[in-house]
């Protein structure tokens, strides 16, 4: 049994050791433009954390070797990309995120370890490492959900990459098979949650690969509503110029002024032809610019 979980446990620190990895890409391309953009950087702090304290779980834990190689090799990634992250960030983004590290990656996670190893007992000092490893795995693998409600309601995969989604299957598979094989309840839990809904973004991924994006469809009928505004307000300027043209006439009659042409009125047509075929980006322009001259 023990040679199967080592199997298994080293097929787990590839699979996560790729997680890990898979956010190269993105800092090729931050180092390269030497901006953050509109990158977070919230979420290599959470996984430094979880990824710390899952290597203390590791050397806590008798034959926790393979843990503590994953969870090191997480670790020193993720720090690699906080450090990039506050090199290329805006000042006042740096300056939050540094904080954050000051406060989570090493307040808190300075504190879990003195207080383990001074105020709780040898016997219980797992269990509590444990709790807190479990607790934050559940959360990072919760994380998600939020993209999979953006699939349902738009109708696209657009932003949940099948890859991440994919291996996050995998990893939570994987290592839930090693927690049953050595018997640790804190690494089972949280990742047979993290298999659940993996497996549950591979099926959405499935339903909706296909599918138009419900955006479009949404964005269309805005800008038809918005020029349908657009030529009602048109359409009555159209109107008004066409009274006070009948008004000017009826006062100048008999005079030698030269009759008021259709020009107003063709003017107007004109508009409401421009207004229906307007983008989305002209229709708010013009918006702009009839609310500016109302003020």
């Amino acid at each position: 049994m023990a040679d199967v979980s080592f199997v298994v446990g080293i097929l787990g620190n590839v699979i996560s050791i790729l997680v890990f990895a898979s956010p190269i890409g993105t800092f090729r391309r931050i180092v390269k433009t030497k901006s953050t953009e509109s990158f977070k950087g919230l979420p290599y702090i959470t996984t430094l954390l979880s990824t710390s304290l899952w290597t203390f779980y590791g050397l806590l834990k008798p034959g926790g070797l393979l843990v503590v190689t994953v969870n090191g090799v997480g670790t020193v990634l993720q720090a690699i990309y906080i450090i990039l992250f506050l090199i290329y960030a805006p000042s006042n983004t740096r300056a939050k995120m540094a904080k954050l590290v000051g406060m989570l990656n090493v307040g808190f996670f300075g504190a879990v370890v003195v207080v383990t190893l001074v105020s709780v007992h040898a016997s219980r000092r797992l269990l509590v490492v444990g709790f807190l490893c479990a607790a934050l795995t559940v959360g990072m693998y919760a994380s998600p959900m939020a993209a999979m409600s953006t699939v349902v309601k738009t109708k696209s995969v657009e932003y949940m990459p099948f890859f991440l989604s994919f291996f996050l299957f995998l990893n939570g598979g994987v290592w839930s098979i090693y927690s049953v094989l050595v018997r640790d309840f804190f690494i089972g839990v949280p990742n047979a949650i993290g298999f659940a809904l993996g497996s549950a973004q591979l099926l959405l991924y499935a339903v909706y690969r296909r599918k138009k994006p419900a955006a479009k469809a949404s964005e269309l009928e805005a800008v038809e509503e918005g020029s349908a505004h657009l030529v009602g307000h048109v359409e009555m300027q159209g109107f008004e110029d066409s009274n006070k043209a009948s008004q000017h006439k009826h006062l100048n009659k008999g005079s030698s002024l030269p009759k008021p042409s259709a020009v107003p009125r063709q003017q107007s047509f004109q508009k409401i032809v421009k207004a229906v075929s307007t983008t989305p980006y002209e229709l708010h322009f013009i918006c702009g610019q009839n609310d500016h001259t109302a003020n």
